[in-house]
């Protein structure tokens, strides 16, 4: 794995330095490169071989996709197919959470908390979204709380690696980013912390699979 890992963050680099420079014909090489990466990671640790790996590699497979739709950077109908490719990342990464095994049932009451951490991601882009965004980002926001609430179920129980549920809130913080810089205030500031959380998240969702 180790090779993937730093081939993804050779190419995060490279992806770094062309968003500071604006050099978007960079990007369709680097940020492929970057993905694959971690997508590579989780098929040499086996990923295809358990019911929990394949759903992970689904999802992994899933947010590949959605790294090169939002490589355009004026094109709606690529971002929302982004949107919805990493939508469905999110559902597969839960399905693949719950099927890791057993959960604490108690584990779920972190629903409520996480639920209202949601609602104040709404009202924070709700003002600012057309009506075109208003039925994808609450749906957005639903997946990766709903992904997050069952990481952390996942990861509760004694013996599950933290790296699960780390990974997880790191995807979810990189989305925030990913919703600042559409909605709010678009800027590479958003990129330089929002893909190195990505990248990271994604590479310790793939690292799982060596306690799976």
């Amino acid at each position: 794995m180790t090779t993937f890992v730093l081939i993804t963050v050779t190419a995060l680099a490279v992806v770094l330095a062309a968003e500071r420079r604006g050099l978007e014909g960079v990007q369709w090489i680097a940020k492929p490169v970057a993905s694959w990466g971690f997508v590579a990671a989780a098929l040499s640790l086996g990923a295809l071989d358990t019911p929990y790996g394949c759903w992970l590699f689904a999802g992994l497979a899933l947010s590949f996709a959605g790294d090169v739709l939002l490589i355009p950077r004026k094109t709606t109908v690529a971002f929302l197919l982004g949107l919805a490719s990493f939508l469905l990342a999110h559902v597969a990464y839960a399905v693949a959470f719950l099927a890791r095994g057993p959960v604490d049932a108690t584990s779920f009451l972190i629903a409520f908390p996480l639920a209202a951490m949601g609602l104040g991601v709404l009202k924070w882009l709700w003002p600012r979204l057309s009506p075109k965004f208003r039925v994808a980002v609450p749906l957005y926001v639903l997946a990766i709380t709903t992904m997050l609430v069952c990481a952390f179920a996942a990861t509760l129980p004694s013996g599950r690696p933290i790296a699960l549920w780390l990974g997880a809130l790191l995807f979810y913080v990189s989305d925030l980013a990913v919703a600042r810089n559409r909605f709010v205030a678009p800027g590479f500031t958003n990129r330089a912390w929002g893909l190195p959380a990505y990248y990271a998240g994604q590479l310790l969702l793939a690292s799982t699979l060596l306690a799976s």
